[in-house]
């Protein structure tokens, strides 16, 4: 899938946005870092990529096709081509639902319930979830497993465009390497592109076809205007 973005702008404050006439294309099938500090913005233009977030100006489209609406405005078929990663597991994750529940959480808000045993059985051990953590809730695991989980459920309805927003930025080296490897390994099967966000050069350099500093995009923010991550 190819993502074009032009001139977004974009942010929680039409005055005060953290975002300023960024642009950004990605190919089909390819793997692009963007690379800035925490603060800068990036998390709020993956999150318009993601169809999360509608901007306040600027174009998102995808195979060409401009992008008309966000969230659950968006076409399903379009919606449900992207998967997403945050960065904080514990806020991604409804604490009342186990990790097979996670997982499955998309199949079953499309209506393909029939699919839901296969898919968390493929699943979790590509991940490196054991079947005793399935049963688990999220305050019964680890940040890494529920991060596994996380990682299942973005590609549980095949997406063609993958979103990781600082994805390990809270995992240790090994957690870190295993998901990689399971992005790596989704990608090379089924061609999808990556977008990868994050503050590491070392990681975004080894793992992505391309790197893009936070600078190149478009115009920064003003001063003050970028925000702290909690």
């Amino acid at each position: 899938m190819r993502l074009e973005i032009r001139s977004v702008t974009a942010g929680h404050d039409r005055s005060a946005p953290v975002v300023r006439d960024a642009s950004l294309t990605l190919a089909s099938g390819e793997a692009v870092g963007l690379l800035g500090p925490s603060g800068c913005g990036k998390s709020t233009l993956a999150r318009v990529a993601a169809l999360l977030h509608r901007p306040y100006s600027g174009t998102v489209s995808f195979d060409g096709v401009p992008v008309t609406g966000w969230r659950h405005r968006a076409p399903r078929a379009l919606r449900t081509a992207v998967g997403v990663v945050l960065q904080q597991p514990r806020l991604a994750a409804d604490p009342r639902l186990t990790l097979a529940d996670l997982i499955a959480e998309p199949l079953r808000a499309t209506g393909r319930r029939d699919e839901v045993p296969v898919r968390v059985r493929d699943l979790a051990p590509l991940v490196g979830l054991t079947p005793d953590l399935l049963p688990r809730r999220p305050h019964e695991v680890s940040d890494g497993q529920l991060q596994r989980a996380c990682l299942a459920r973005a590609l549980v309805l095949r997406p063609r465009l993958l979103i990781c927003d600082e994805m390990t930025a809270m995992l240790d080296a090994s957690t870190t390497a295993a998901l990689v490897s399971v992005v790596e390994t989704y990608r090379r099967a089924t061609g999808a592109t990556l977008l990868a966000v994050g503050h590491d050069p070392v990681l975004l350099a080894r793992w992505c076809d391309r790197l893009v500093p936070w600078s190149a995009l478009g115009a920064p923010p003003a001063a003050g205007d970028a925000r702290p991550r909690p």
